[in-house]
């Protein structure tokens, strides 16, 4: 069974830092690309940052110079640093896994608040 958990989400004030956390069980994150998702109050789902197979990645425009997303395929995990973070940047923050012949995996989300 596919499971994705993420963890590390929480409150903070503007301009602080947190790091994001996604642990998966029964798919290898070595075959799949992996990628960050979020969505705000009132906002539709986005594209935050995802990482490929070929170690490529791409950021959406909002978060570019301030958020890395990585990876440790040993241990099935994908992470997000935010840095500079913004009020703008509230959100559940959602983790995502897509392997070849396979659908999309979520996970349950993790909150972000950002106080000002």
């Amino acid at each position: 069974q596919v499971q994705l958990v993420e963890s590390g989400g929480g409150l903070v004030q503007a301009g602080g830092s947190l790091r994001l956390s996604c642990v998966g069980t029964g798919i290898i994150f070595s075959r799949a690309a992996m990628a960050w998702y979020r969505q705000g109050p009132g906002k539709e789902r986005e594209l935050v940052a995802i990482t490929r197979l070929d170690g490529s990645t791409n950021y959406a425009d909002s978060v570019k110079g301030r958020f890395t997303i990585s990876r440790d395929n040993a241990k099935n995990t994908v992470y997000l640093q935010m840095n500079t973070l913004k009020p703008e940047d509230t959100a559940v923050y959602y983790c995502n896994a897509r392997a070849l012949f396979d659908r999309d995996r979520w996970g349950q989300g993790t909150q972000v608040t950002v106080s000002s």
